[in-house]
């Protein structure tokens, strides 16, 4: 069977191309390659003076700025600490209950405990908020200026207000 779709698939192949021929024969070989097209960029941007590209450090930071990097933060920071504990439920040895009585049988102080909560609480939260935000924003909503703010300014306080609640549990 595989023999007989890469034969007709080589057929086809060979079809087309005599049928684009005309255009196989207007076709002009490139003059420079592509590192001499580089070497003569890279020159005139010397020449003319250019900056190299805008950096970080001449914006001024906003909100929306910064909220942008961290949903691709928490995005990224979630999947990989979801991945990485699906990968320890199949690497390890032991049961689940096993690993959680060895986290109840150590000695934790009620403040490391509240804080490990929110510290896994609030990328959960953020993330979550931030992604209605930008649902509502694809549906043409909230793109003023202003909006952009108050929004950002909900994502947060509800962020910390959820994540403390989660914690206090």
């Amino acid at each position: 069977m595989a023999l007989l779709l890469r034969t007709v698939a080589r057929q086809g192949l060979c079809l087309s191309r005599s049928q684009f021929g005309v255009l196989y024969r207007h076709a002009v070989p490139m003059g420079t390659t592509a590192k001499e097209e580089m070497n003569k960029f890279w020159a005139k941007n010397t020449q003319l003076n250019r900056p190299v590209s805008p950096h970080v450090s001449i914006y001024k930071w906003s909100i929306p700025m910064m909220m942008s990097i961290s949903h691709r933060g928490t995005g990224v920071a979630l999947s990989s600490g979801i991945s990485a504990f699906a990968l320890a439920a199949l690497v390890l040895p032991e049961s689940y209950p096993y690993y959680l009585d060895l986290i109840h049988s150590m000695t934790f102080g009620p403040q490391f405990l509240a804080f490990s909560k929110f510290a896994l609480a609030f990328p959960v939260a953020y993330h979550t908020f931030n992604g209605i935000r930008h649902l509502a924003w694809d549906l043409g909503k909230g793109f003023k200026i202003p909006e952009v703010y108050r929004s950002g300014y909900i994502v947060i306080a509800l962020t910390v207000l959820t994540s403390i609640g989660l914690a206090a549990m």
